[in-house]
C-alpha cells in the first residue's frame, strides 16, 4: 500500500476549493491603533489597572472549558517580558527550536499586575488584537502592538489568567481580510466544536525519572519495541456511557494494566493534537502544541504519559507535519496571505486531503514546526514521533496528475524544500533528545530514510516496511492450496530487509474504509482463519524488524475499526479470541527475553535463511541470531492446513533445541500438534548444515526452536 491510497482519513466532509481571494469581513478600527503613540504605552499607569476589580478565574475541569468572568480591561502593551532580540533573529532565521517559549499566551506578572502576555506572527496584518470572553470578544479593548518589522505582534494584559478564552482578531492589509483566529502556539483549547484558546500552563510534577533515565536501553536499534498502535477515543468508552470519552486519567490505568498484559513495550498514538474535526482521527491539526482537550487538560496528558513510563511503557505520537486543514480559525490564510502554506496551489494545496500544504522554504514555518516536535519531546516527556504522510512531504508530483505540479530548480520531482527540513527536523531531534526515535511512515523506494543526515539520509530512525505489509496480508487472503503458487510474496523481503531500519506495521490504514478487520482478511473458514491470524503474528515477530500492532487486532476483532465506538471487548469471552491474545502476550514476551529476536534486528548478521524455496510444501525456515550471546533460534512455518510429520531441517548445531513457542498450541485455540517441547538433533545433514531435526510441522502455524546443545 502507499500513502496514495490514504485519500479519505484526512478529508473534511467538504473539501475546500484551491485558494482563492477571502471574503468580506467586519470593519476594524484600524485608524485608531496605527495613531496611538509609543510613548502613551509606556505611561498607561499599571496601577490603576492591577486596581481593576477581576473576577476570580475558574480552574478548567478536564475535557471541559469553564466560561471565566474577567473584567474587560481596556490597555495599551506593555514592553515584551518574553521575546529578545535573540529570538527574533532565530525565528526569522528558522532555527529557533522551542518557539512555545515565546509566542501564544504565557502567564506572567508586569510591574507588579498579574496578567498574561500574547505573542502572534501574522507580518501581513495591519491590526491584531486578543478578543475574548473578558471583552465581549471586541477587537478594540486589547490592541496589540508589532515588534519592529519583525511581524511579530505582542502585549500585556494585565488581570487576565488561567482558564480565559481568547482568540487573535487579524486585520490584514491585503483585500480587507478580517478573520478570528485560534491561537496557532496554544497550549490548550476549548472542547469541539468552540475553537477558543485557552489561557493555560505547562506546569507539573513528573515522576518518571526512572524510565527517562534509562529509555536510552529501551528504544535503541538493538532493544526490542513492539509497538501497539491506538486512538485512545474509541480504545475504550464507558460501558455505561457509550457516548463518552474516557479522559486520559482513566485511560492511563487501564492501558498500563492491557500492555503488561499483552506484552507491548511501547504504544503509539494516533495524533492527539489539538483537532476540529473528530472524524479525521486527529490528522486534520490546528493545535500543533497540545493535547485535545475531548480527553483533558495539557496536565491529563501528562499524568498520562507519566502513569505509563512509571509503568514501563514508551509513548510514540503520531505527528503530523505534512499538512493542515482549510479550516477559517486556523493556520490557512493566517493573515491575509498564505502564511504557512504556498501560495501557489501546485505546491500548496493537496488535491486528496483538501487541505494545505506547509511551506517548507519558509524559515519561520520550519521554526513552528520544528518547535512542535520539541514541545512533545520536552514538555510532554514523549518517547518518539511517528512522522505521518512522509511520501507526499518527499515528491511535488504526490497524487497529481501532468501540468499539475512545479518541478524543482533541477526540473525534477523531487521536493527539495521539505528534504532539508526533514533533515533539519531529525538532526535537532537527535541532537536534543538523542535518546528518543523519529519514524517515518514512507512508502516509496526513496533511499536512506533511516540513514543519517551526514551520510546523505534523511536521518529517522526508522521506517515503516509497508511493502511487507502488503505483501504478506496479500499472502494471507490466499487458501493454502493456492500459496504454493505465490511462495515469493513472503521471500521477497529477504532482498531489501537491511537497506532500512524498519518496523513492521500492520497499522490502522488496513482496516478502515471497507477494507475489513485484519480477521476478515484471513483465509479459510473460522478456525483457519484464527489459525492463520497466529500464523500472521507468529511470522511478524519471527522476521528482522520492530513491530507495530493496531488495537484490537491482538484479540481478533471482527468488525472494521469504527472511530466512534469502542473496540469490542465482549469477544474476550470467547476462548479463540482470548487464545488470540495470549500469543500476542507470548509472542512479545518471547521477543522481548530472546536476544536472538531482536538485538540484531537492523543488522544482516542476525538472520539467515534455511531453506525458502519450498514452494510445493509451502514451509518456511529461517534462523535467527543474538548479538550479545551466542544464542540462536530457529523458526519454521507451515503455511498450509496440513499436518506434516517427520519433516527434516538442517541446523548448524547438535545437541538440544527447546521448543520455546508453538502457535498450534491447545491454550492459543489451536489444535495442540507439536514436537513434546523440543528434541535432539540427528547427524544427518541437510540444507548445509551437519544436523537436523525430524519434526512434526502443526497445520497453518510457526514453531520457534531455541538451540540448549
Amino acid at each position: 500500500m502507499t500513502d496514495k491510497t490514504k485519500t479519505t482519513r484526512r478529508s473534511r466532509t467538504k473539501k475546500a476549493d484551491a485558494p482563492a481571494a477571502p471574503p468580506e469581513a467586519v470593519e476594524t478600527p484600524v485608524a485608531e491603533v496605527a495613531e496611538t503613540p509609543v510613548a502613551e504605552v509606556a505611561e498607561t499607569p499599571v496601577a490603576e489597572v492591577a486596581e481593576t476589580p477581576v473576577a476570580e478565574v475558574v480552574e478548567v475541569a478536564p475535557a471541559e472549558v469553564v466560561e471565566t468572568a474577567v473584567a474587560v480591561i481596556e490597555s495599551a502593551p506593555a514592553a515584551s517580558p518574553f521575546l529578545t532580540d535573540d529570538d527574533l533573529y532565530l525565528f526569522g532565521e528558522g532555527t529557533h527550536y522551542r518557539m512555545y517559549e515565546k509566542f501564544g499566551a504565557h502567564l506572567t506578572v508586569v510591574d507588579g499586575a498579574p496578567g498574561t502576555y500574547f505573542a502572534v506572527w501574522a507580518p501581513n496584518a495591519e491590526y491584531v488584537a486578543v478578543i475574548g470572553d473578558w471583552n465581549g470578544w471586541e477587537s478594540g479593548p486589547n490592541p496589540l502592538k508589532m515588534r519592529g518589522s519583525s511581524g511579530i505582534w505582542e502585549g500585556f494584559i494585565p488581570g487576565i489568567g488561567k482558564g480565559a478564552t481568547y482568540k487573535f482578531h487579524i486585520a490584514s492589509r491585503y483585500y480587507g481580510y478580517r478573520e478570528d483566529k485560534t491561537d496557532p502556539f496554544g497550549s490548550y483549547y476549548e472542547v469541539a466544536p468552540r475553537t477558543g484558546a485557552v489561557v493555560w500552563d505547562r506546569d507539573y510534577g513528573w515522576n518518571d525519572e526512572t524510565w527517562m533515565a534509562t529509555r536510552h536501553q529501551r528504544q535503541n536499534l538493538n532493544a526490542p519495541m513492539a509497538i501497539y498502535e491506538l486512538h485512545l477515543g474509541s480504545w475504550m468508552r464507558d460501558p455505561n456511557e457509550p457516548e463518552r470519552f474516557l479522559s486520559y486519567r482513566e485511560l492511563a490505568p487501564l492501558l498500563a494494566e492491557h500492555m503488561k498484559t499483552c506484552g507491548f513495550t511501547h504504544i503509539e498514538l494516533m495524533p492527539i493534537t489539538e483537532h476540529p474535526f473528530y472524524g479525521s482521527w486527529g490528522y486534520q491539526v490546528t493545535g500543533f502544541f497540545a493535547p485535545t482537550s475531548r480527553l483533558g487538560t495539557p496536565q491529563d496528558f501528562m499524568f498520562f504519559v507519566d502513569y505509563l513510563h512509571q509503568h514501563g511503557i514508551g509513548i510514540i505520537l503520531d505527528w503530523v507535519p505534512s499538512h493542515f486543514p482549510t479550516d477559517g480559525h486556523g493556520l490557512a490564510y493566517f493573515d491575509g496571505t498564505h502564511l504557512f502554506e504556498h501560495a501557489d496551489p501546485r505546491k500548496g494545496f493537496h488535491p486528496d486531503w483538501g487541505s494545505y500544504i506547509f511551506n517548507y522554504g519558509r524559515n519561520e514555518v520550519r521554526s513552528f514546526l520544528i518547535s512542535s516536535a520539541i514541545c512533545w519531546l520536552e514538555k510532554f516527556h514523549i518517547d518518539g514521533l511517528r512522522v505521518d504522510a512522509v511520501a507526499s512531504m518527499l515528491y511535488l508530483d504526490y497524487s497529481r496528475k501532468d501540468g499539475e505540479w512545479i518541478p524543482n530548480i533541477y526540473g525534477g520531482n523531487e521536493n527539495i524544500e521539505a528534504i532539508m527540513f526533514l533533515r533539519q527536523f531529525n538532526a535537532e531531534v537527535y541532537k536534543s533528545f538523542p535518546d528518543v526515535q523519529t519514524i517515518a511512515e514512507e512508502s516509496t523506494a526513496w533511499p536512506m530514510v533511516s540513514r543519517p543526515t551526514y551520510v546523505g539520509g534523511l536521518g529517522f530512525g526508522y521506517k515503516w516496511d509497508m511493502g511487507w505489509m502488503h505483501d504478506t496480508l496479500q499472502y494471507m487472503r490466499r487458501e493454502g492450496v493456492f500459496r504454493r503458487f505465490h511462495h515469493n510474496e513472503l521471500t521477497f523481503r529477504g532482498l531489501y530487509m537491511f537497506t532500512e531500519n524498519y518496523v513492521l506495521s500492520l497499522s490502522h490504514d488496513e482496516v478502515v474504509h471497507g477494507k475489513g478487520s485484519l480477521m476478515d482478511k484471513m483465509a479459510g473458514d473460522v478456525w483457519q482463519k484464527f489459525a492463520n491470524m497466529r500464523l500472521l503474528f507468529s511470522y511478524m515477530y519471527a522476521q528482522p524488524g520492530k513491530k507495530l500492532m493496531f488495537m484490537g487486532a491482538e484479540f481478533g476483532q471482527w468488525r472494521e475499526w469504527n472511530h466512534d465506538g469502542s473496540l469490542d471487548w465482549h469477544l474476550l469471552e470467547f476462548p479463540s479470541h482470548s487464545g488470540l491474545m495470549q500469543l500476542v502476550g507470548d509472542l512479545n514476551r518471547l521477543y522481548s527475553s530472546e536476544p536472538s529476536l531482536h538485538e540484531l534486528d537492523c543488522d544482516p548478521a542476525g538472520f539467515e535463511w534455511v531453506d525458502a524455496s519450498d514452494t510445493d510444501s509451502s514451509v518456511y525456515s529461517f534462523l535467527r541470531k543474538g548479538k550479545t550471546t551466542g544464542d540462536i533460534m530457529l523458526v519454521v512455518m507451515n503455511a498450509t492446513p496440513v499436518v506434516r510429520a517427520d519433516y527434516r531441517i538442517g541446523v548448524p548445531r547438535g545437541g538440544w533445541w527447546r521448543e520455546m513457542l508453538n502457535s498450534d498450541g491447545g491454550e492459543y485455540w489451536g489444535s495442540g500438534i507439536g514436537n513434546s517441547g523440543g528434541m535432539n538433533a540427528d547427524v544427518v545433514p541437510v540444507h548445509g548444515h551437519g544436523h537436523s531435526l525430524n519434526l512434526t510441522l502443526p497445520p497453518l502455524a510457526a514453531l520457534f526452536f531455541k538451540s540448549e546443545g
